[in-house]
């Protein structure tokens, strides 16, 4: 048997007769860029998230990067800041804060959830913190009301990076409606991926939202006026019209993702093999991806690509020990985040797993000497 991590074709050729069809429509308008189907994207995953806004951009990161300098331009956010972020996030999160001239402050995780705590955040904040950014790593919300209580109490800023956790909700908040802002990322593997990259921000404010729609777009906010100096960062049209039909599938693949997972968490009994812990309710996190805990990594994925399971680590390298940070984070010592980096191991969770490939895993997993 031969169960791949991520079968991206299978689980688009799915929608391909309404992919042709959007397709079609896009290319029959004879309006490619910043259209009707930006503007139709737009709002339909503003209703769907809960949010007052959506701006589309070309990627996550963007989405991210804009956000904050939003902020600065808007004269909440200066050169210098600090925002507090997880240390076990992917790279983008840290990327995002050091593009805008601010400086991160790394926060250990939550050993169980893989996120942000709100007493771990609370202890970690100096006076420099002006914003926090909550990553909902793997699919699961971090503890956001608490998190949100305490940005409150302190004025600071909240963005979530929500670029895994399309759908993940608490007390019928979905992520994207809990902070300030949040950015979104539509990358092909991702719940909600496009058929390329794309990415959007959400947000409460009106004037964040115009700032960001004129960053997206060389800082113009009327044809041929520029506002301030921007990049070119829009979403694409084709791709917005792409997203549009996964939009309408969103909760039924979110729905299996969580039925997988529950069987994941049930079924799987190997005593060396941590699993992930659902601090909330069980829609509180979308299983972007299954990850679970082993201290001898390479020998474990060895054994599941001797039965056929191909899987992944998300990711290996924290950010302080990446390259790119080599002078400014590697000094940092944050050993629960650098355990986790050594031991993390993600199992495949895609809505199109079948009754075979499961039990196999599972039997797989548990077999493991």
């Amino acid at each position: 048997m031969n169960i791949p991590f991520l079968d991206l074709k299978a689980i688009n050729a799915r929608h391909a007769a309404e992919f042709k069809s959007a397709a079609a429509r896009v290319i029959d308008s004879g309006w490619y860029i910043l259209g009707e189907e930006v503007k139709a994207f737009e709002t339909e995953f503003a209703v769907w998230v809960g949010s007052p806004h959506c701006v589309g951009t070309s990627d996550g990161l963007s989405a991210l990067i804009l956000a904050l300098r939003g902020w600065k331009e808007l004269g909440l956010l200066k050169d210098g800041d600090a925002v507090a972020v997880p240390a076990n996030t992917y790279i983008a999160s840290i990327l995002a804060i050091t593009e805008n001239r601010l400086q991160p402050l790394l926060v250990e995780p939550d050993e169980d959830t893989f996120n942000l705590g709100a007493e771990k955040l609370a202890a970690a904040l100096t006076p420099d913190v002006k914003a926090v950014l909550a990553v909902h790593l793997y699919g699961q919300l971090a503890d956001m009301p608490a998190i949100a209580k305490l940005c409150r109490e302190r004025g600071l800023l909240l963005l979530e990076d929500a670029a895994q956790a399309h759908g993940a909700q608490v007390d019928g908040i979905k992520a994207g409606a809990w902070g300030d802002a949040a950015a979104f990322s539509f990358y092909p593997g991702k719940n909600l991926g496009a058929l390329g990259d794309a990415g959007a921000l959400t947000c409460k404010d009106a004037k964040l939202a115009q700032m960001v729609r004129a960053l997206r777009n060389y800082g113009s906010h009327e044809k041929y006026k520029n506002l301030v100096q921007g990049p070119n960062d829009r979403l694409d049209e084709m791709q917005a019209a792409f997203l549009r039909v996964k939009l309408r599938h969103m909760d039924a693949d979110n729905g299996r993702r969580q039925a997988i997972a529950r069987r994941y968490r049930e079924e799987i009994k190997h005593p060396a093999v941590k699993l992930p812990v659902v601090r909330a309710s069980e829609d509180s996190h979308v299983w972007h991806l299954f990850v679970v805990r082993v201290s001898n990594r390479d020998a474990f994925q060895k054994k599941l690509a001797e039965q056929g399971i191909q899987t992944a680590v998300h990711y290996p390298i924290p950010p302080h020990h990446q390259a790119a940070y080599a002078k400014e984070l590697r000094h940092l010592r944050l050993p629960l985040t650098e355990a986790i980096h050594r031991e993390v191991v993600s199992l495949p969770i895609s809505p199109l797993l079948n009754e075979n490939h499961f039990t196999h895993i599972v039997n797989a997993v548990n077999e493991v000497k």
